[in-house]
């Protein structure tokens, strides 16, 4: 179940108790779900109960305690908590594996749209050249959205914009229309420095990972191969997860979605692998910024922010980083099902850096 999944499921269950006479309130429209705070437990928690208790003319908590009997009876829900003044903390079935399974089937294009929505876009930059790399940006993450988007400049686009930076632009100049064009694509231009002198890679990330309210550094920076370099921390997670792959298909096993952490009720299941515990570290937070995928991908067509999905993906790195040591056995060890069930996991981890980077327009290399 995803986040958008169980966002429907919690107002589903607002409705229910509307309909039985419990609560009396307007239906939201909306509601969200994120990971519990401080104090909080599960997979997900939502504040909807305290959004409600005014309108419904109750206690908070008592609110919430409508809601948590219905949502516990929820399909894919094993668990419904309340904590703080009113919290609903919520742990689902089979979470890692199911959605583990999801990006795996999806690829690259875990958290697209199916179909087209109907959605029309018109998009105008300046003739500035983050403003076009912005523009060609958006307009991928909102064609992955399902919406029909068509781009334009006020003037033609410099050559190098288009054959080394790989932004597109369907049309410039004055158009022909009732009306001119709103320029509607307007992050503070980047310095005076020429960004393709970076090449196209570090180029595109050192103009789309700054908020578009704040001006990006065009410097050799974006080129290092080290840690304090979050383009390469990206690109370098991916590569991992695919050289992982490679490995175990060495080593005569595949990944297979399953519980990451090995079984320790038979001496034989505590033996099946040397790992020690810290190795294999919480994969809640891999989890949850894995699921949270299609949202970013929502909010960032919405709010026309490429920026987000690059900070995005610098999540997603750092997430996935300290599980890829645990991935394949050592030493004398078997593959085991724990093993297959983290390859897994790091190849979802790196379907989504890898679709990610491709809606930004940058290359995922699986040799870094």
């Amino acid at each position: 179940m995803t986040p958008v999944e169980l966002s429907r499921t919690v107002l589903r269950a607002v409705r229910r108790a509307v309909d039985d006479g419990e609560l009396d309130v307007v239906v939201p429209g909306r509601t969200h779900v994120t990971p519990p705070g401080p104090g909080g437990c599960g997979d997900y928690a939502t504040n909807v109960a305290l959004q409600l208790a005014r309108p419904a003319g109750q206690p908070p908590l008592r609110v919430a305690e409508i809601l948590r009997r219905r949502l516990a009876q929820s399909d894919g829900i094993s668990d419904v908590v309340v904590t703080g003044p009113g919290f609903l903390n919520i742990s689902l079935r089979g979470t890692e594996a199911a959605l583990v399974r999801e990006i795996l089937r999806c690829g690259r294009a875990y958290g697209h749209v199916d179909r087209p929505t109907g959605q029309l876009a018109q998009l105008h930059a300046p003739h500035e050249v983050r403003a076009v790399v912005v523009m060609d940006a958006v307009a991928r993450i909102l064609r992955s959205q399902g919406a029909l988007v068509r781009t334009s400049c006020v003037a033609r686009p410099e050559p190098a914009w288009t054959d080394i930076l790989g932004a597109q632009v369907d049309a410039y100049g004055t158009p022909e229309a009732p009306a001119p064009l709103d320029v509607n694509v307007r992050p503070v231009p980047g310095p005076p420095a020429d960004p393709t002198s970076l090449g196209r890679d570090a180029a595109r990330w050192a103009l789309l990972h700054p908020a578009p309210h704040d001006r990006p550094r065009i410097t050799a920076d974006h080129l290092v191969q080290r840690e304090s370099n979050p383009l390469f921390r990206v690109r370098y997670a991916h590569a991992r997860t695919r050289a992982l792959t490679r490995n175990a298909a060495d080593l005569g096993f595949h990944a297979e979605p399953g519980d990451v952490h090995p079984r320790a009720d038979t001496k034989a299941a505590v033996q099946e692998t040397a790992v020690p515990d810290t190795a294999v570290h919480d994969t809640t937070v891999l989890r949850n910024v894995l699921a949270d995928h299609p949202r970013v991908l929502q909010a960032a067509a919405a709010h026309h922010a490429p920026d987000r999905l690059a900070r995005h993906l610098v999540t997603v790195a750092d997430a996935v980083l300290p599980l890829l040591a645990a991935v394949l056995p050592r030493g004398a060890e078997k593959p085991s099902a724990a093993h297959r069930a983290r390859l897994a996991l790091a190849e979802a981890a790196g379907a989504v850096l890898a679709g990610g980077l491709t809606l930004l327009g940058i290359d995922a290399p699986e040799h870094l």
